[in-house]
C-alpha cells in the first residue's frame, strides 16, 4: 500500500489491531470483513468525521490538532514507544521534524574500545544506531556464530538475526526474539524513517525475510531496554540464560554498548567463561570496523 503518509500507515496499522470488543463497541452478529476497528468507528469514538479521519489516513490532512492526536492516541490504546512514535510521525506530516543530520560514523572512541576488553569474560559490543555491529570484545564477537563469514559492513545484529541460518537455532525463543528486533527498528525510525542506513537495512529484510515483512507490517514499536535476560542455544557453549544492558554512548550518533552477564557460580557464568576463550585470530577480529 503506497497511498498516504507514513502517519496514515501507522494508523491504519494500529487500528487493525483494536477490536471493537477493547472499547466498548459490540461485536454485532455479521461478519466483519476489517480487521479491528473501521474507520467509521475509530472516527467516531475519537470525536471527528469519517471524512475528516479518512483524508488523515490518506495523507490529504496533514496538521492533526493535539486534542486530535490525543484522542487517536486514547482510542488505539498507545501508550510509550509507540505514543511516541505517533507525536514523531505527526511533526513528521507537518513539517515540523528536524533535518536529518549527515550520515553517522562507524568509528568507535579508543576509551570505548578499551572499555570492551575489561569487560571480559563478559560478552560486549558497540552497535550504531542501526545495529551495525562496529565493535566488540571476544565473547561479544563469539556471541554471534558465523557472523565473522560476512564482510564488516554487512555485519548487523539485526540482519544476523533475521538472515543467518544460525540465529534461528542460536535465539531459544526466536519468535518472540524477531518480534522483539523489528519493533525496536520501528522505535529507532524516529521523526525520519526514510534515513539511509535504515531505509537500505529494512528494504533489505522486507526482501528477504518474510517473518520481518510480517512483523513490520504491524508497526509495533518498542525501544530496546536493558534487565532482561536472553536464552541461548550457542553451537559452541551450549545453553546459557545471559541478562543484558544497553547504555547510549554519549556524543556519538546514536551508538550503543550492549553487555550480557551471568552469576558467578552457575552453569551460564561457566558457559560464557568458554565462550571468552578465543584464539588470537578471533581477537583481531574483535577491533573497532573500519
Amino acid at each position: 500500500m503506497t497511498e498516504g503518509t507514513e502517519l496514515g500507515r501507522f494508523l491504519r496499522a494500529r487500528r487493525a489491531q483494536v477490536r471493537p470488543q477493547d472499547v466498548g463497541l459490540p461485536l454485532g452478529t455479521g461478519i466483519r470483513r476489517t480487521p479491528g476497528l473501521r474507520r467509521e468507528e475509530l472516527a467516531t469514538l475519537a470525536g471527528v468525521s469519517v471524512d475528516y479521519y479518512t483524508r488523515l489516513e490518506r495523507g490529504r490532512e496533514t496538521r492533526p490538532s493535539p486534542a486530535v492526536v490525543a484522542a487517536l492516541s486514547e482510542v488505539l490504546q498507545l501508550s510509550g514507544d509507540a505514543l511516541r512514535r505517533l507525536h514523531e510521525l505527526v511533526a513528521l506530516a507537518s513539517g515540523r521534524a528536524l533535518a536529518p543530520e549527515s550520515g553517522p560514523t562507524r568509528a568507535v572512541r579508543e576509551s570505548v574500545l578499551a572499555l570492551l576488553d575489561t569487560l571480559r569474560p563478559s560478552p560486549a559490543y558497540v552497535v550504531s544506531r542501526t545495529n551495525d555491529l562496529l565493535a566488540a570484545n571476544r565473547s561479544g564477537l563469539r556471541l554471534f556464530p558465523g557472523i565473522t563469514d560476512w564482510p564488516r559492513e554487512q555485519r548487523n545484529t539485526t540482519r544476523y538475526m533475521f538472515l543467518h541460518p544460525v540465529a534461528r537455532t542460536l535465539y531459544r525463543d526466536w519468535e518472540k526474539m524477531t518480534a522483539h528486533s523489528a519493533a525496536h527498528l520501528r522505535a529507532i525510525a524516529g521523526a525520519d524513517p526514510d534515513i539511509p542506513d535504515l531505509a537500505q537495512l529494512v528494504g533489505e529484510l522486507m526482501m528477504k525475510s518474510p517473518q520481518f515483512a510480517r512483523l513490520w507490517e504491524r508497526y509495533d514499536v518498542q525501544q530496546a531496554r536493558g534487565g532482561d535476560h536472553k536464552d541461548f542455544q550457542h553451537p559452541e557453549v551450549g545453553c546459557m540464560r545471559l541478562t543484558f544492558e544497553v547504555m547510549t554512548i554519549q556524543h556519538t550518533d546514536g551508538q550503543r554498548l550492549v553487555t550480557y552477564q551471568a552469576a558467578r557460580g552457575t552453569s551460564d557464568y561457566d558457559a560464557m567463561l568458554l565462550l571468552d576463550m578465543a584464539s588470537p585470530a578471533a581477537a583481531e577480529l574483535a577491533e573497532r570496523a573500519e
